[in-house]
């Protein structure tokens, strides 16, 4: 009586679609990513090396996709040396629009091809332009290619899956495509199939990704892209940097400089030009964790004893920068804040009189709270910073009352 009843349960969950099938589906990855900000040096042995850690270890096979570069074949032979003079045995994937002599829709569905990835231990994306990927592994329909689909596969299984750059920009279900110069982006915001467009999303459909972040200050940029496709969480990677992020959505920053986490969940946008208060950032240096799922960070050991005090501040002058959009400028800006006396830093940034709406400009006020933490390194003048608040609001640019003669 009970396994019928049981049987006439079944039934009807799988003629009625239910839930759990779908979530047996949707079961999260056994695999991880190694996000990387751009121009990962050669030299950096600590992100090689972990790449080819959590593909297995030495001699694992790596496959090479140099789908996004102008020069795919001269950037994967470079890439399969690089992977191989770290202990890997990689291969390249001849899956590229601008392969010379090849037909990449034909190479993206082929059985033997798609096997080969399938069976890999780890993949890795070069950087240049990742409407390139996107093109190169999807059908004109969006459907997944063969090769993508075992891509998919081979993380769901356990591989590990890397990309730079452009390899960066895909593991969010949304990427950046044609984007504006970053100002530009703030006054005029982001469109469908535009500045924004489909990537590959390994990371899942709740994290944005942007990359060259602190180089380039693009943090900024996210915050349109993140509004206008309801992202509540972003992370943005730097340089020569990587976020690594492990099955239980733990990440850790690695490399030579670090990431930003920005927390739109108690956001509020106002009308108008840009106007967003109350985002909460984060800055997460070398060696730092933060969890995905809970928001908790962990300083690295070299910074686990260096909590500051608020009642010993180093920084006691007015906090203010005229350019935050530089390199950098964001995360010395928040640096100094959270060892200051002072209780906010405000930074603007301003575009050229013959540019875009040259008359409008923008306001970032970092601000501490109650829950803004700082930590110092022992060894270095290197700071991490957790849940600061930021406030960006539009101002008007006076321009000068007087002409040259």
């Amino acid at each position: 009586m009970v396994r019928s009843a049981l049987r006439l349960l079944l039934a009807v969950l799988l003629l009625a679609g239910a839930p759990w099938c779908a979530a047996v589906d949707a079961a999260p990855p056994k695999g991880s990513l190694v996000i990387i900000g751009g121009n990962l040096r050669p030299a950096n042995g600590p992100v090689w090396e972990r790449i080819i850690q959590l593909a297995g270890g030495k001699g694992a096979r790596i496959a090479v996709f140099a789908s996004a570069s102008g020069m795919p074949e001269r950037s994967g032979k470079s890439l399969v040396e690089r992977l191989d003079s770290y202990g890997a045995k990689a291969f390249f994937v001849p899956v590229a629009v601008k392969l010379s002599g090849s037909d990449y829709q034909a190479a993206a569905d082929d059985p033997g091809l798609a096997e080969a990835v399938r069976g890999a231990n780890g993949a890795f994306f070069a950087g240049g332009d990742q409407s390139r990927i996107t093109r190169a592994l999807r059908h004109e329909d969006g459907s997944n290619t063969r090769v993508l689909d075992a891509l998919w596969d081979m993380y769901r299984g356990g591989g590990v899956i890397a990309g730079s750059s452009a390899g960066a920009a895909i593991m969010s279900s949304t990427m950046f495509g044609r984007p504006k110069a970053v100002l530009a982006t703030l006054k005029l915001g982001v469109a469908e199939g535009q500045e924004i467009m489909d990537g590959l999303g390994f990371i899942g459909d709740d994290v944005f990704i942007d990359q060259h972040l602190l180089v380039r200050g693009r943090f900024a940029r996210m915050l349109p892209a993140m509004l206008k496709k309801g992202y509540k969480l972003g992370l943005g990677i730097d340089e020569d940097t990587a976020m690594v992020v492990l099955p239980s959505r733990d990440v850790e920053v690695i490399g030579y400089k670090g990431a930003l986490v920005l927390d739109l969940a108690d956001a509020t946008v106002h009308e108008g030009a840009f106007n967003v208060t109350n985002v909460r950032v984060s800055y997460l240096d070398n060696g730092d964790r933060f969890n995905i799922a809970t928001h908790e960070y962990t300083p690295s050991e070299d910074k686990a004893d260096g909590k500051l005090d608020p009642s010993r501040p180093y920084y006691r002058e007015p906090l203010f920068t005229a350019d935050i959009l530089g390199n950098s400028t964001v995360v010395d800006l928040m640096s100094k804040l959270i060892d200051s006396d002072q209780p906010d830093a405000i930074g603007i940034t301003l575009g050229s009189p013959n540019g875009v709406q040259p008359d409008l400009g923008f306001e970032f006020r970092f601000t501490r709270t109650d829950d803004s933490v700082g930590y110092q390194s022992a060894s270095m003048e290197t700071y991490s910073i957790y849940n600061m608040r930021l406030d960006i609001r539009p101002i008007l640019i006076r321009r000068p009352l007087y002409q040259y003669k």
